[in-house]
């Protein structure tokens, strides 16, 4: 999507590849498959797992013996992270400050002396994430360009330059529908090659309406959408594992695990999914968190869900790579049951925490705090050894034969820390593994609990708690660093064969009235590699395309012209795909994208022009339930016995809103209003964005109005620059709040069943950066009254953030909106 001033580099939200251009580019074939310059070869720690995806490295000479209270340096930067190391410099992902003033974001050190050399720090915003579970993805440097990429828990993905300055940024809840929940999982951006790639649950527009587990990759350069990919089934949760990059059947691809407790496989290059192997059951607790590591031609895989043939919690499993599969449709992958490629299991197993693999060796820890060893080939568990009494976060790390670990500690024997002196800490082992068991060569308490994982680089470890960073070892440069070389393993990628479809770029837009961005397009072979980089846009055919399965038959008010995506200066939201049709040879080929228009300001809506044409009730889409018959049906139910009514599904460029609001006839009748749906359970609570991210200094005003009675009301309010305003019907009261744990303000105010209000909200910023929420709500048939009901200050403002609004059903009372009104002041 194409936010103007996220994208501070050039242009926003899309395709592509090199930067925009606004003149029309020469047409020029590559020579490689991918135009990204290829690395022969770089010194450095550029991402958590390390240059083999496993957890491993290959240096000598790091520390054998680790004390906490003499360590080379700390720095006061707690979080869940791990570091990242390129040229010297240090990149940790962290947090600062406390209750609603508390922060996230990047810290730059000196990796020698723990210098700070720069940092970047952002609010939260709009989340429930609790417990300070913040900052749990790693950074990634590109080795390429030297850019520095952070994913922060509250789903602002960064680029930044070695030097901290912020290239471009795109808020992926705003844009995308990134979804929030209480464990603040977050993934850790990852690169290949001109892609860096991300993943949450999002839940968008369109066919990226419905909640999924997706795959987001952008041009690391310029921050467009290259592609966005929905390869797994239903989530039962946020998921942070990592993706492994590998070959298969002539195709760059990378495998991971899912929300759904699944294993895929998805083509790099295109977002293309190939197979899926559900490993857990649904409705499993937490999907799979640990990173998969290809070892052979089987994916080693560890979880802690319910296995999908027995009623046992959690395994470690290989599973044989599918071969030539052939997904049934575009965007679905081949199926593929456990059973059938299932090679060896075990029952040792890991919410979150990834192994290591040396050798055949495969090392990991589980979630009661043990660290076990397992034959790759075979599954068999070779030992295990309780340590601590837990960990479900942390992931090992091996280098110079020696196994870096930590665990949670509290009270135990065997000459661990007693509870007086290490309970709520971690604590940090050095280990050396063998065949018999694991020999422990040193262990030390640290300052705080470690959820991080550990890393080491030039002849230092390095590991962050909730409390501090460390680094061990010493002062100097360690000869053995040499040996750590991320390599580009595309040198014998197979060349680009016959142009087989189109790559549009951008594939993805976001635009205000009368905006427009350059078009260009690339052809690529049935692989996805590129076979010409810029297709002349003039030769190629643009149309609107509607696809066939799209429940909201819509077109963007716009379209391609002179190389550009151009949208109507028309006042009113659209959205829609378009697709590009070249002719090569005796054949066409073609692509596809998608626009939005979002208004800009002002915006004023009401939905008395939306034309109600689509049914719900019993005989419409699926039939009535079938009830036991002890069970009454319930009105409020999906398909039960309520009557055929008509309704519309929200405007379609709204993020966020399908499946939780729709255009009804408001009760009493005489107009037509947005009512939260309450069809299904998993929908209860809803919010939407309606405008552009970076949008400041305006006012928010809307009807609401909840159903029910005076013991059953739902809450419904309206969201201004990431601060949430609602009425909460059943407490009776008002509430400001942007984090559901910190950031939360009441004062009291009882709320009528079925009567409309009028709230109102505006941010006001001072130029330090501090703010004051103020907000007003009244009976509509009533006066405005002159004074704000409730004041909020905030120390660190929210400067910007689209416009939106929200509810909470959770017993089944419809609320509704009516005449939005977004003004600038």
């Amino acid at each position: 999507m194409l936010n103007r001033s996220h994208l501070l580099l050039a242009a926003s939200l899309a395709l592509a590849l090199p930067a925009f251009a606004a003149t029309k580019k020469k047409t020029t074939k590559s020579a490689a498959p991918e135009k990204a310059k290829p690395a022969a070869g770089v010194a450095g720690w550029i991402n958590w797992r390390g240059p083999s995806q496993d957890g491993t490295s290959p240096e000598i000479g790091l520390p054998e013996k680790l004390d906490a209270k003499k360590p080379l340096w700390t720095a006061d930067f707690p979080g869940q992270s791990a570091p990242v190391i390129f040229n010297g410099k240090l990149y940790i992902n962290g947090y600062l400050g406390d209750g609603a003033d508390k922060r996230e974001g990047v810290t730059c050190f000196d990796a020698e002396t723990g210098k700070q050399l720069w940092q970047h720090l952002e609010n939260d915003f709009l989340s429930d994430i609790i417990y300070d579970r913040y900052s749990t993805g790693a950074p990634a440097v590109d080795a390429e360009t030297g850019n520095v990429y952070v994913q922060g828990s509250q789903g602002l993905l960064s680029c930044f330059s070695a030097d901290g300055k912020l290239l471009w940024q795109h808020s992926l809840m705003e844009e995308y529908g990134r979804l929030t929940f209480p464990n603040g999982r977050t993934a850790s951006p990852q690169i290949d090659r001109d892609l860096v790639m991300t993943r949450h649950i999002t839940s968008g527009w369109g066919a990226a309406g419905p909640a999924g587990d997706r795959i987001l990759a952008f041009d690391k350069k310029t921050g467009e959408l290259v592609w966005l990919s929905s390869p797994a089934d239903r989530p039962q949760d946020a998921t942070f594992a990592p993706m492994y990059f590998s070959w298969l059947d002539g195709k760059r691809v990378f495998f991971t695990p899912c929300g759904d407790s699944s294993v895929v496989a998805v083509n790099a290059r295109t977002g293309d999914p190939i197979f899926r192997i559900p490993v857990a059951k649904a409705g499993a607790k937490g999907g799979i968190n640990a990173g998969v590591i290809r070892y052979k031609d089987s994916l080693l895989v560890i979880h802690e869900s319910e296995n999908i043939d027995t009623s046992e919690v959690g395994r470690s499993a290989a599973f044989k790579i599918p071969m030539g599969s052939k997904p049934p449709a575009p965007g679905q992958p081949q199926l593929y049951a456990a059973k059938e490629q299932e090679l060896w299991r075990n029952p040792l197993g890991n919410l979150a925490s990834s192994p290591c693999l040396v050798g055949n060796r495969l090392y990991e820890v589980t979630g009661i705090g043990e660290l076990g060893c397992i034959d790759a080939d075979t599954g068999k568990v070779l030992w295990r050894e309780k340590l601590g009494v837990e960990q479900r976060q942390s992931s090992p790390f091996y280098a110079d034969g020696k196994l870096y670990v930590a665990f949670y500690i509290a009270a135990q024997g065997g000459g661990a820390a007693s509870e007086t002196e290490g309970g709520g800490n971690g604590e940090l082992f050095v280990i050396k593994p063998t065949d018999k068991g694991p020999q422990i060569l040193s262990r030390t308490v640290l300052e705080g609990r470690c959820y991080g994982s550990p890393i080491g680089y030039n002849g230092k470890l390095y590991v962050q708690t909730d409390k501090k960073l460390y680094a061990f070892g010493k002062k100097g440069a360690n000869p053995g660093a040499k040996s750590v070389i991320f390599t580009d393993d595309w040198a014998n990628a197979p060349k680009p064969g016959p142009a087989a479809r189109l790559q549009l770029i951008p594939n993805e837009s976001l635009l205000r009235p009368g905006d427009k961005v350059p078009v260009r397009v690339r052809s690529l072979d049935a692989a996805g590699f590129t076979v010409e980089e810029n297709v002349d846009v003039n030769s190629v055919k643009f149309d609107t395309y509607i696809p066939p399965t799209a429940l909201v038959k819509a077109t963007m008010k716009g379209g391609v012209s002179d190389g550009h995506l151009v949208a109507e200066p028309a006042t009113v939201p659209s959205a829609g795909a378009f697709m590009g049709v070249l002719k090569v040879g005796d054949k066409e080929i073609n692509g596809t994208m998608r626009g939005r228009v979002q208004l800009d300001l002002p915006i004023k809506l009401d939905f008395e022009s939306t034309e109600l044409n689509a049914m719900t009730g019993p005989g419409v889409g699926n039939p009535p339930p079938v009830l036991p018959p002890d069970v009454q049906p319930n009105p409020t139910n999906w398909n039960s016995i309520e009557p055929p009514t008509a309704f519309a599904y929200p405007p379609l460029p709204w993020t966020g809103a399908r499946f939780r609001f729709e255009v009804r006839e408001a009760p009493g009748g005489g107009n037509k209003a947005l009512c939260k749906s309450i069809d299904n359970k998993l929908f209860q609570r809803g919010q939407a964005f309606i405008g552009h991210p970076d949008m400041k200094n305006y006012t928010m005003e809307a009807d609401v109005m909840s159903e029910g009675n005076k013991r059953k009301l739902s809450d419904i309010g309206v969201i201004n620059q990431r601060y949430l305003v609602a009425l909460r019907g059943n407490a009776r009261e008002i509430e400001v709040s942007s984090n559901l744990e910190r950031i939360k303000v009441t004062k009291p105010f009882t709320v009528t069943p079925n009567e409309w209000y009028r709230l109102k909200v505006q941010v006001d910023v001072a130029a330090d950066g501090s703010g004051v929420v103020k907000a007003k709500a009244w009976k509509k048939a009533e006066a405005e009254p002159a004074e704000w009901t409730i004041e909020v200050p905030h120390q660190h403002a929210h400067q910007n953030g689209a416009p939106g609004f929200f509810s909470l059903t959770p017993q089944e009372q419809r609320a509704w909106i009516d005449n939005i009104a977004v003004t600038p002041r």
